[in-house]
């Protein structure tokens, strides 16, 4: 409710001031539970895309590589470097916890 002051009508008539509804006849308060829920679904899918984004952050920062395809190989599984280094030419993405300093030799500290 709004109060509208007083005013002349273009024939010269006064109209006095007075109180009136000031809301759109289209405002409705059952539209209020459809802006929530939308609102609510936003929030929620917001959370559920951030809460995706970073357990793949933490995967990718693992030691055991982020494809789940490759088998987890260490040095420990070779018994010489050339064993090591021919497994992980084979696929360098799967086997990149084989070199630990990134120079491309594989398991230095086999002989």
């Amino acid at each position: 409710m709004g109060y509208r002051k007083g005013y002349y009508r273009k024939d010269g008539t006064y109209v006095q001031g007075h109180y009136t509804n000031n809301r759109s006849k289209y405002y409705s308060n059952k539209n209020n539970g459809c802006v929530i829920l939308t609102l609510l679904f936003i929030a929620f899918t917001t959370i559920i895309s951030c809460s995706e984004s970073s357990d793949s952050v933490e995967n990718s920062n693992s030691g055991s590589g982020s494809n789940s395809n490759c088998p987890t190989k260490t040095c420990g599984d070779f018994s010489t470097q050339a064993q090591a280094q021919a497994t992980y030419d084979s696929n360098r993405k799967c086997y990149k916890n084989l070199d630990a300093d990134g120079d491309g030799k594989a398991c230095e500290s086999l002989k």
